[in-house]
């Protein structure tokens, strides 16, 4: 008789869409370097939308790759819209160190970047996954 020793787990994932912004690579003191960006997404009544900002960590090589596609996009500061799904989401509090908010407590959003469904660049649509 045989036992299984695979883990199950239960995934909480976020999908939405939202606007690609701050692309940058991370290089942390300890561990690897990873691709990051910012998501706007859009929440609410399509006549009152709001944003809820997430840092994400691009996890993936497919995602990384339509992430990275959309630098020179992200930087000339076209409007960049993808679909999207995330995992794994947690909170990371932080202190404002400038502005109007300073010495206040901040909440950052932060989550992993799993899947890319499609992407926009100023409106036309430049990638849909099949």
């Amino acid at each position: 008789m045989t036992t299984s020793n695979e883990k199950s787990y239960f995934d909480l994932h976020i999908t939405g869409l939202g606007y690609l912004n701050r692309i940058r690579e991370v290089k942390p003191k300890k561990g690897d370097s990873f691709l990051a960006c910012d998501i706007a997404a859009l929440n609410g009544p399509i006549d009152d939308v709001s944003y809820v900002r997430f840092d994400a960590r691009v996890s993936g090589s497919e995602a990384q790759h339509l992430v990275r596609r959309c630098i020179q996009a992200v930087d000339a500061e076209k409007k960049v819209m993808i679909g999207f799904r995330l995992g794994d989401l947690w909170t990371d509090t932080f202190t404002y160190s400038k502005g109007k908010r300073a010495g206040e407590q901040g909440v950052s959003l932060k989550a992993r970047l799993l899947f890319v469904s499609w992407i926009k660049v100023d409106g036309k649509l430049v990638y849909k996954a099949d």
